[in-house]
């Protein structure tokens, strides 16, 4: 018999190429419930962490838990510009990574660490009279957000301190950031500073407020007869939530 499903969440690594409302229909369909949200896009490239939430209970959680600070890793391909700020744009623009060393990217990564305004890429899941800005944009219509204030708690360099040129111009970087904070907007902010522009090739979120995708079921695991079963054997109880979240 099967046990009625009431309300949970659950942290799901999303793999490359799904979209959140995807893995969220996945999960409606998995559970059999209809009241299902996210607690944060992530766009369909990236990977990582996405909270689930089903069942009225813990969907009404939701703007709590977006409110954590979140991690990141993203990797910046320097020199190149796409129309999305991300590897699922056109490319609109490239140029020559000269020489640029340790010492160099250091103080380009000091100048975005802290507390500053940041303007929303016009590919966004923000509302405009109803409807996403990405809406208007692919039709051609450029819809501008005001800047809004973020903070960057923490922005380091991972993986090597190679020197970064034409030859090598990937540059990999840890984030955390309060919730708003656009990665694609940082990658091509720092790039912009640089001198060179960039775009995102790879983003990985790791972390949402005290939740980390280590502790998340592997997405591509939805799409197998015991869906469900995966999911009620990892599910975080209403209670649980709740003493999380510290509600």
């Amino acid at each position: 018999m099967t046990t009625q499903f009431e309300a949970g969440a659950f942290l799901v690594d999303k793999p490359e190429g799904a979209s959140s409302f995807y893995m969220v229909r996945k999960v409606r369909n998995g559970l059999g419930v209809k009241k299902v949200g996210h607690a944060g896009t992530l766009d369909p490239f990236a990977t990582g962490l996405l909270i689930i939430c089903a069942g009225r209970a813990a969907t009404k959680l939701i703007s709590q838990i977006q409110d954590g600070e979140k991690e990141y890793t993203a990797t910046l391909r320097l020199g190149m510009e796409t129309t999305t700020l991300d590897p699922e744009g056109d490319v609109i623009a490239t140029h020559s990574v000269d020489l640029l060393s340790e010492s160099t990217v250091e103080a380009c990564l000091q100048k975005f660490r802290g507390e500053q305004l940041q303007t929303p890429p016009i590919y966004s899941a923000l509302k405009h009279k109803g409807k996403p800005l990405y809406h208007y944009a692919r039709k051609g219509i450029e819809i501008k957000k005001p800047p809004r204030r973020v903070m960057i708690h923490s922005l380091e360099r991972v993986e090597n301190s190679d020197l970064l040129n034409d030859e090598s111009p990937y540059l990999h970087i840890r984030v955390v950031c309060s919730k708003g904070t656009y990665i694609r907007t940082l990658g091509a902010d720092i790039g912009r500073e640089l001198g060179c522009g960039a775009c995102l090739t790879a983003l990985r979120r790791t972390r949402s407020g005290s939740f980390h995708v280590r502790d998340s079921i592997d997405g591509s695991q939805l799409e197998m007869e015991k869906a469900r079963e995966h999911l009620l054997s990892k599910m975080i109880s209403v209670p649980d939530l709740q003493n999380l979240l510290g509600s």
